[in-house]
């Protein structure tokens, strides 16, 4: 008998995997895929979004849906309501599941892990390894930021969040920036796929270190609400809006910002 991992593997990473297709085949299990990976891509969704972005009814996305779940790679969720809610059950969203995530990309995190661990050891546990651990997440967040600065140079501060979100993307993190909901004061930069999000539910320094890293690209204070790490449903910073005309982003490899975010615990 198969394990969820397994069958994860077989329905989402393996389109073509014959024994276990239900009708439709081939063909079913590449739209089944689509389904999985649009929510991956914009996050938690209904059936009605993802009918709109698939370009199909509701019904066939209804009956993947019930197909995901049953394989364990999506779980419904309650829709967050912004606001005043109008009579009715709120509908339902439908997030990936740590098995889901699996599917698109995986085997790097164990060792990502046992490497943290082993650094951690390595400068003695405790605090020193604690802080270790911090400086090589710090390491690696500016060597992203130094590919990303060239990006974002000269930007005004009402485009940064855009770009760094299309930076991000092309590294595999399906970012998005948008008005944050209910306040005009601010943007938020949405990730819906980390890949080093099961390294960092262990270490949370890398999350502290990318967030330092998104305020000095950025230009100002950033706020992290929400990661996958700690089995939100996306990592979502929120990004105040500046005055036009307020300084670049820092050089990469200046001193972080101590103004940034902390990852929540």
């Amino acid at each position: 008998m198969k394990n969820v991992g397994e069958r994860t593997q077989l329905s989402v990473a393996s389109p073509a995997a014959g024994a276990n297709a239900p009708a439709g085949g081939e063909e079913q299990h590449g739209t089944r895929r689509r389904v999985a990976r649009s929510i991956l891509d914009h996050g938690p969704s209904t059936a009605a979004e993802l009918a709109g972005r698939l370009e199909l009814t509701q019904a066939a996305v209804r009956r993947h849906l019930d197909a995901l779940v049953g394989e364990g790679i999506v779980e419904p969720r309650d829709k967050r309501v912004y606001g005043s809610r109008g009579r009715g059950r709120p509908a339902k969203a439908f997030a990936l599941t740590d098995c889901g995530r699996d599917a698109f990309d995986q085997s790097y995190d164990e060792l990502a892990v046992e490497a943290l661990r082993w650094i951690e050891r390595a400068a003695g546990g405790g605090e020193g390894g604690e802080a270790a651990v911090m400086a090589f997440a710090r390491a690696r967040a500016e060597k992203i930021a130094e590919r990303y600065a060239a990006t974002m140079d000269g930007l005004p501060p009402e485009d940064r969040a855009a770009a760094l979100a299309e930076a991000l993307s092309r590294d595999g993190y399906a970012a998005t920036a948008r008005d944050a909901p209910g306040t005009a004061a601010g943007e938020q930069l949405c990730q819906h796929h980390c890949p080093v999000a099961h390294a960092a539910e262990r270490f949370p320094q890398l999350c502290e270190a990318e967030t330092e890293v998104f305020s000095t690209l950025l230009g100002t204070h950033v706020q992290r609400l929400a990661t996958l790490a700690h089995g939100d449903g996306v990592c979502t910073t929120f990004v105040p809006r500046k005055p036009h005309g307020t300084e670049p982003p820092r050089a990469a490899g200046s001193a972080p910002s101590r103004t940034a975010g902390r990852n929540p615990a």
